[in-house]
């Protein structure tokens, strides 16, 4: 018996006694269906009211039978209490459980005709009410090895609706939504698993998982792994496919694992080839296949250099292998290491206390604003190695710097942005954490202070280096107007230098160190751009 629900100006009746009401529910029922009246309810789904009657026991205890006399009081009440026990008490599902749309592989290494496919594809293939897949798939289904088939095994063609898959996803997903809805079976074809970076995983994300029935095939990173001999289950594998977001593949190059990436048209081997060279990713061969499967398959494996020079088609499986250990930024990086320009960069004790202040997540975006040298943000990059690092620098040479001293470490998850701050600053992703190396003696020092503040979420921390006693009282008075809590750290180092047959210690210039982190209620702070 499911929940009891109260109808509006209607008191639920005290039963005391369940036998007792039991044995009023089977009286009452008796008595209707021996001689039913115009004013008792109608039959449940056109079956007579001793049928309903049975139905309503089934769904719980058999009723104990009483003498028929007994129950004249219960006959009598109002409303029924027969009535209202079936009304207000059962509730029996109406609507037939919809059958989930199929979403079905298909071998990239093998061809897609009906001829082709094994029995099980077929046989869905033709009871398919709605038949959704690529523009390529769409034509190698309907061609002519269809009609083949379907003489050679005396059935008929192909009746099914054909709905392209083309961009954007969201009006087909409704779409495809509505049509199982209205209970047509919906087969959606994709190459390969559709769940590695394939629509399968979409209209899972999208109608959930009891809404969608996945039939996988071999892929293409199978495939690939196949003709290289190498086991996949340590492959990362990346979709640039469509997208153009790097940074999955910048986070995956320093971990010494072979990496999967499909390309398009856009993001082909040769152009991605020069971008990791660009940012000293040199420690990879590269294994590129295209047209996998086709008769005409091109596979060509050659070094980063050799592919950054060639030509290649617009969908191609791309693998690289790592031929030596992968270079990496450290903490303590020397300064003999740096390319550096006019000795602008944060000393090593600096940079160590800044970075524990700092508290990085190996997820975070970070900002270096007045970054240098860049060797914040190497050092950065090593606590965020699965997010991002941004070092923002207003001289052209000290930009040229940076990079060239990401290339020399592989540092591929530091970008570079040429620019004067706050203005280069509001096309860049929010920060968690933000490192102002430089920049807050000018004119621009509150307003770079507020617009870091703004970009900022709840939590989030900033840590300012402060040579100048000027730069100093600007964070104080800013943080406090703010309503921010604040902490100041005074770096005092020396180092040791030879001085005649000994050593001696040359001291550092005194740095504050402010760290503040965004409270959940804080004010408007003072100075901002938009």
């Amino acid at each position: 018996m499911n929940q009891q629900i109260s109808l509006p100006g209607f008191d639920m009746p005290v039963i005391q006694d369940a036998h007792a009401a039991r044995r009023q529910v089977a009286a009452s029922d008796t008595a209707k269906a021996a001689a039913p009246h115009a004013d008792g309810p109608e039959p449940m789904n056109g079956q007579s009211p001793a049928a309903c009657s049975q139905q309503a026991g089934d769904a719980g205890s058999a009723p104990e039978m009483e003498a028929p006399g007994q129950s004249d009081n219960a006959s009598d009440a109002w409303p029924p209490m027969a009535e209202m026990l079936q009304s207000l008490f059962v509730f029996e599902p109406t609507t037939a459980k919809l059958a989930p749309i199929t979403v079905m592989g298909m071998d990239c290494a093998s061809p897609h005709n009906m001829n082709a496919l094994h029995e099980n594809a077929r046989e869905r293939i033709r009871h398919a009410d709605i038949i959704c897949a690529g523009d390529s798939l769409l034509k190698e289904i309907v061609a002519e090895p269809l009609s083949q088939a379907a003489a050679k095994e005396d059935c008929a063609p192909l009746a099914a609706e054909l709905l392209p898959l083309h961009a954007p996803l969201a009006p087909l997903l409704t779409r495809l939504s509505h049509l199982r809805a209205a209970g047509k079976r919906v087969l959606v074809l994709a190459d390969g698993d559709p769940l590695l970076f394939g629509i399968g995983a979409t209209l899972v994300r999208q109608l959930g998982a009891e809404a969608v029935c996945i039939l996988p095939a071999v892929s293409s990173l199978q495939q690939a792994c196949a003709r290289l001999a190498l086991p996949w289950h340590r492959v990362i594998c990346i979709s640039l496919h469509g997208r153009d977001d790097m940074h999955p593949l910048h986070a995956a190059c320093s971990k010494n694992v072979p990496l999967c990436i499909f390309t398009d048209e856009r993001m082909s081997p040769d152009v991605l080839a020069r971008h990791l060279l660009d940012r000293g990713v040199d420690w990879f061969a590269a294994h590129i296949f295209e047209r996998m499967g086709a008769p005409d398959e091109d596979a060509r494996h050659m070094s980063l250099t050799d592919a950054a020079g060639s030509t290649f088609g617009p969908a191609c499986t791309m693998v690289l292998l790592p031929t030596e250990p992968a270079r990496r930024p450290y903490l303590g990086l020397e300064s003999a290491q740096l390319a550096v320009e006019g000795g602008c960069m944060t000393k090593k004790p600096v940079r160590a206390a800044a970075l524990a202040m700092l508290r990085i997540a190996p997820e975070h975006i970070v900002w270096d604003i007045g970054a240098g040298s860049g060797a914040m943000a190497l050092e950065a990059s090593v606590l965020a190695h699965e997010g991002r690092v941004i070092a923002v620098e207003r001289s052209a040479g000290r930009a040229i710097g940076i990079q060239e001293n990401r290339r020399r470490f592989g540092a591929a998850s530091v970008d570079v942005r040429l620019g004067q701050a706050p203005d280069c600053l509001p096309g860049l992703p929010d920060p968690d954490r933000v490192f102002i190396g430089g920049g807050l003696s000018g004119g621009d020092g509150a307003d770079i202070l507020g617009y870091v503040c703004h970009r900022l979420p709840v939590g989030g921390r900033v840590v300012a280096s402060c040579v100048l006693l000027d730069s100093l009282h600007l964070c104080r008075r800013f943080f406090e107007k703010a309503g921010w809590p604040y902490e100041i750290m005074q770096m005092s180092a020396a180092e040791g230098r030879e001085l005649g047959d000994d050593i001696h210690l040359a001291a550092m210039n005194p740095v504050f160190l402010v760290a503040a982190q965004k409270p959940a209620a804080a004010h408007a702070p003072g100075s901002m751009r938009a």
